[in-house]
Order: C-alpha cells, then sequence, then structure tokens
C-alpha cells in the first residue's frame, strides 16, 4: 500500500459498511490494524491505519479497513468530549441529589435533637415539680411542728 491517496475512506468491508468512528482495532475480517506512512505524492508521510492483512498484500482500493490517523485521533478526541459532557451532568445531578439528600438527614437530626431536648426540659421539670412538693411538704410539717411547739410553750 505505498501509494496510499485516498481520503478517509473508513471502510470497513462488506460486512460492516460504514465510516470507523475513532482509532480502528480491528478490520472486518478479524486481522488487526497496522499504523503505516504514506508514500503518495498528495499525502507524503501522513500516517493512517491499515488492515494487516491488505497492507501485506499490498491490496488497493479494497474492503479492508482504511483510516488516517490524525482523522481518527480527531473522532477519539470528539468521542471524549462528548463523554466528558455527559460526565459533567451526571456529576452536577449527583450534587443535586447529595444536597438533597443531606437536606433531609440535617432535617431529621435537627427533629431528633429537638426532641431529645424536650424530652429533657420534660425530665427537668417533673424533676423540679417533685422536688418542690417534697420541699412543700417539709415546709408544712415544720410549720405544724412550730405551731405545736408555740402552744405547748405558751
Amino acid at each position: 500500500m505505498s501509494n496510499m491517496s485516498m481520503s478517509s475512506s473508513g471502510s470497513t468491508g462488506p460486512r460492516g459498511r460504514g465510516r470507523i468512528v475513532g482509532v480502528p482495532k480491528r478490520c472486518w475480517c478479524g486481522e488487526e490494524i497496522v499504523a503505516l506512512n504514506s508514500k503518495s505524492d498528495s499525502n507524503p508521510c501522513r500516517r493512517y491505519y491499515r488492515c494487516g492483512v491488505a497492507a501485506k498484500l499490498r491490496l488497493r482500493n479494497d474492503e479492508h479497513t482504511f483510516k488516517w490517523v490524525d482523522e481518527a485521533l480527531l473522532n477519539e478526541i470528539d468521542a471524549l468530549k462528548e463523554k466528558n459532557v455527559e460526565l459533567e451532568k451526571e456529576v452536577t445531578k449527583l450534587k443535586t441529589e447529595s444536597l438533597e439528600i443531606e437536606k433531609i438527614v440535617c432535617e431529621k437530626v435537627e427533629m431528633m435533637i429537638e426532641k431529645e431536648i424536650f424530652e429533657k426540659v420534660e425530665d427537668a421539670l417533673s424533676e423540679a415539680k417533685g422536688s418542690t412538693k417534697k420541699m412543700m411538704i417539709v415546709v408544712v410539717i415544720g410549720c405544724m411542728i412550730m405551731i405545736g411547739i408555740i402552744k405547748l410553750v405558751g
């Protein structure tokens, strides 16, 4: 394939005609792809991917895989850009979901803390009421004893 001057056909052969997107890995025939340098006048030293069998047999205008390296790499870059945009959208979505979950968790924690504080305040009030009742009983008994002593003495 020393005089390769084709534009990027991206041919995939009879089993899968169509344009190859990105760097080809295998030809439709199952053969691995090789990278070669063009020796044509129209594309001197331009690198290209070619089916190993077609390159070895120096086939021309066949149905085996051919693609310019620069075009293949540009395809790969475009695909990565699209993937990056998709990933950025996913990250944004996950951040939003994470914030919503965080908000729900914070609300539940606040409710639990409020409930715990309320229970402690209720316990403290009950304890205070109990202590107040005991104090009142002691004071009343004390007053009765004092009145009894005053009556006995006086």
